[in-house]
């Protein structure tokens, strides 16, 4: 298999299974598929349906593969436990009933990280019993969705989380057995964070087994980062750039792929607000079409 190209419902601004802003499911497979692409991820489990055999008709319908799944739960809320089971069971299930490979657990957005995102010197760090407790929550998620389910989880670092700086993230890879958990490796929130995703991936490449591809409009992020911007309202503002017109040096990161004899599905994210008058749809034909440019296919 070669390096394919897919999207995200992301893209079209789903972040929450229930926000009423989200637009039909079947109009983001239609869409995605109208674009150019022929795989996208499951969304929020509970955004697009859990009968397998609806959602199996719809992705045939429009030529597409599922491709993975997001886990974005708050692993650093141990009252919050039963809620990460949750998602983890049933991104699980949908995942192997369309024969998806991808398993990635988001440590979700906390009020006590929200204010430093890419703000490493500054942010919050959990203590050491805290700490051995997060990691294993992450841990035990990644033993499930390995064991009980047949797939390769990955952790994905993320902006405001407790898994948002480059430091963390090599502290729980070191901590947590790789046959369970791999990288989804994210260059967009690599950057946002404040680090150099090509240098990350030069050092991790080996434990990367999924990708998702996001740009980072870096006056945005400037701006972002020195008002402490919440989150969503930076997607708002567009941190998220189409690709190729920011600061992330796409050309270099399929060249390590490609290096490295990286096989497999790549996703573009283009996380934005649904409430924006955009089109998603150009927006995901002109990073696809810019993929091509530098020689994806």
């Amino acid at each position: 298999m070669s390096i394919r190209i897919g999207n995200a419902p992301c893209s079209w601004g789903v972040e929450f299974p229930d926000d009423l802003r989200n637009p039909p499911w079947k109009q983001v497979l239609k869409e995605c598929a109208e674009a150019g692409y022929k795989g996208i991820e499951l969304g929020p489990v509970g955004y697009m349906p859990e009968d397998p055999a609806v959602l199996a008709e719809a992705l045939a319908e429009q030529d597409l593969e599922l491709i993975g799944g997001v886990v974005f739960r708050p692993f650093h809320d141990p009252e919050a436990w039963d809620n990460v089971l949750d998602g983890t069971h049933r991104t699980g299930k949908a995942l192997r009933a369309h024969g998806a490979k991808h398993m990635v657990l988001i440590d979700s957005i906390s009020p006590r990280r929200a204010p430093t995102a890419g703000r490493p010197e500054e942010a919050e760090q959990m203590d050491a019993a805290e700490w051995a407790a997060y990691k294993d929550r992450i841990a035990e998620a990644a033993r499930i969705g390995t064991e009980e389910y047949g797939l390769t989880v990955g952790i994905h670092a993320h902006a405001a989380g407790f898994m948002d700086f480059e430091p963390e993230l090599e502290r729980l890879l070191n901590e947590v057995d790789e046959k369970h958990l791999k990288i989804c490796f994210d260059t967009g929130h690599h950057s946002y964070a404040g680090f150099d995703p090509v240098a990350f991936m030069e050092r991790h490449i080996n434990r990367i087994s999924y990708m998702h591809f996001k740009d980072i409009d870096p006056s945005v992020k400037a701006g972002v980062v020195a008002n402490r911007t919440g989150f969503y309202d930076a997607c708002g503002q567009g941190i998220f750039c189409n690709l190729g017109e920011g600061d992330v040096d796409f050309p270099k990161v399929r060249q390590i792929l490609l290096d490295n004899g990286f096989e497999g599905w790549c996703t573009v994210e283009q996380d934005c607000d649904p409430t924006l008058d955009v089109s998603p749809i150009d927006d995901a034909r002109v990073n696809r079409e810019y993929l091509e440019s530098i020689g994806f296919k």
